[in-house]
């Protein structure tokens, strides 16, 4: 789905762009330690909000897995998040995991109410790598499945997550969810305004 392009570039997401060094061109993608997991979103909100943040949650069931995988590694590495929103044909942006999750974190901040818990990210790529580039790439650990079809929180095998980050990181994008930001900071402010509304 092509994205709706104001042209307009919205203060939030020029300050972001200032602190943080997205799509950088010297990035380290040949991992000797670290571990990668794939991150479905069901929705582009969510991933504006993980941006803007710089936080994420995931399921319970998912929380707990990041959380063990991120304690494992010790600071011996790091732990890289491929974003991809479902449905969408893309993968979205790649993130790395700077905290430990925080269980009885509450965000507040997501399109749906029901994530609890949350730990810290910095997202390194913000770019729409379509499926295609993506799909020859196959994992051992899914029944030999391709990268594209994984479900959350499923791990990339080391050697096949060099390959996907080699491919992201050089990867010439044309699109990015920064092309809608105006549109999706108007639908968070929206939202706000309804759970106000709601919990008063």
């Amino acid at each position: 789905m092509p994205r709706p392009c104001s042209g307009e570039v919205h203060p939030v997401l020029e300050k972001l762009r200032a602190l943080n060094n997205y799509n950088p061109k010297d990035f380290d993608w040949s991992l000797k330690n670290g571990r990668v997991f794939i991150i479905k979103s069901y929705s582009e909100d969510d991933i504006h909000r993980s941006i803007k943040y710089s936080i994420w949650c995931s399921t319970e069931h998912g929380n707990k897995r990041l959380d063990g995988a991120y304690r494992s590694l010790g600071n011996k590495g790091p732990l890289y998040l491929l974003f991809s929103v479902n449905g969408s044909g893309h993968f979205c942006g790649v993130a790395e995991m700077r905290s430990p999750v925080d269980y009885n974190a509450y965000a507040g901040v997501w399109s749906q109410d029901k994530w609890k818990g949350k730990f810290e990210v910095k997202w390194a790529f913000i770019k729409d790598v379509p499926n295609n580039q993506l799909r020859h790439i196959r994992l051992e650990n899914n029944d030999n499945k391709p990268v594209t079809n994984s479900r959350d929180t499923q791990e990339v095998p080391l050697e096949k997550a060099k390959q996907v980050l080699k491919i992201i990181a050089t990867f010439k994008h044309t699109t990015s969810i920064f092309d809608d930001f105006a549109h999706y900071e108007k639908r968070q402010e929206e939202e706000e305004a309804l759970r106000k509304v709601r919990d008063t």
